[in-house]
């Protein structure tokens, strides 16, 4: 089969949706902000090791634990989300497939995400 298409006409549509680099970016922002959380975290934990559970609800019960808590699990689980979509996006190439998969990948990390920072401000407020 012959096309008669010029090489532009072939690859108009196929370029950039003006989308790709705020994700790259949102993506790099994510990451760099999750450094220093992290490394909280990691002190958080080996923290809360040498305690009992008395210790880590009195430890998670401390606002600014409670708030770094909260963020590196906002940030973590929308940065999970971020890569993800970028995998399905760029190695799944049926419509539906990709939607579907797109739609699960938000909602399981919406929801892992809600039921964790849920959980951490029902122990932190003194539900738990």
């Amino acid at each position: 089969m012959v096309s008669y298409r010029t090489p532009l006409g072939r690859a108009r549509g196929l370029g950039s949706a003006k989308h790709g680099a705020t994700h790259w970016i949102a993506e790099r922002v994510s990451s760099i902000a999750l450094v220093p959380l992290v490394i909280w975290a990691i002190y958080g934990v080996l923290r809360l090791a040498s305690g009992d559970y008395g210790f880590a609800v009195h430890w998670i019960q401390d606002p600014l634990n409670a708030t770094l808590t909260v963020l590196t699990l906002a940030t973590s689980f929308w940065h999970m989300h971020s890569g993800m979509r970028v995998i399905v996006e760029d190695y799944i190439h049926k419509t539906l497939t990709k939607s579907g998969l797109l739609i699960i990948n938000l909602f399981v990390c919406g929801l892992a995400g809600a039921l964790a920072i849920f959980s951490v401000l029902k122990v932190a407020l003194g539900g738990a």
